[in-house]
């Protein structure tokens, strides 16, 4: 149970982390007007995750025969999908992202309806759940349902913690947040996501393929 939490801080936290549209409005309301509204809206993104990673995880229980008897392609297949996303988020520029308009000043519900609702919105984030289920083995036949519903809130709290650190970190460094950092910060995850999927692949292929038991 342990590591099936561990697993599920990892994975809302790298769900959470890439900074697409919902990370810079959370920024730009962080910077704007004050770090708990930007928490909200960091709040309102990992509600949705959470309701996609609820339909991943009951997808993938309808098919866990099939993904037992497929272990070790699906696993190949999750590090290669991860690799892909992290090479999107490692070359990606936020500023095409941040549409230059000035944001009404909402209230911490409207905060919190509108992030939900952008993040909602994009409905490929389950092959991104998918991905990171596969390659971490997070839902396997020996799971009960109160260890995968334990794992689905440790994934939520492993987004509440990012957006915690990241409002935290912006609120701090407010004179000196800039794109640029936006910038860096999407290499850094970008970067993180591409050499797990690379040990990934590693894995599988030397586990199953070229026998060699790993420690």
């Amino acid at each position: 149970m342990l590591a099936l939490a561990a697993k599920g801080l990892l994975i809302g936290i790298l769900v959470s982390a890439p900074m697409g549209p919902v990370g810079m409005l959370c920024i730009q309301r962080t910077l704007s007007k004050g770090r708990w509204h930007g928490f909200v809206t960091g709040l309102g993104a990992m509600v949705s995750d959470i309701i996609y990673a609820m339909l991943t995880s009951l997808g993938m229980g309808v098919v866990v025969n099939f993904v037992e008897a497929n272990q070790a392609p699906l696993q190949l297949a999750g590090s290669l999908v991860l690799s892909f996303f992290g090479y999107y988020i490692y070359q990606s520029n936020p500023v095409k992202n941040l549409r230059k308009q000035k944001e009404r000043k909402l209230s911490f519900t409207q905060d919190f309806i509108t992030a939900f609702l952008l993040t909602f919105s994009n409905v490929l984030i389950v092959l991104l759940y998918i991905g990171l289920f596969a390659r971490f083995g997070f839902i396997l036949p020996d799971h009960s349902l109160g260890m995968i519903i334990g794992g689905i809130i440790c994934i939520g709290i492993g987004a509440i913690s990012w957006w915690l650190f990241i409002t935290y970190i912006v609120s701090k460094l407010r004179k000196w947040f800039n794109v640029r950092g936006i910038w860096l910060m999407n290499r850094i995850v970008g970067s993180t996501i591409i050499i797990l999927s690379i040990i990934g692949i590693i894995s599988v292929l030397l586990t199953y393929y070229i026998k060699i038991p790993l420690i």
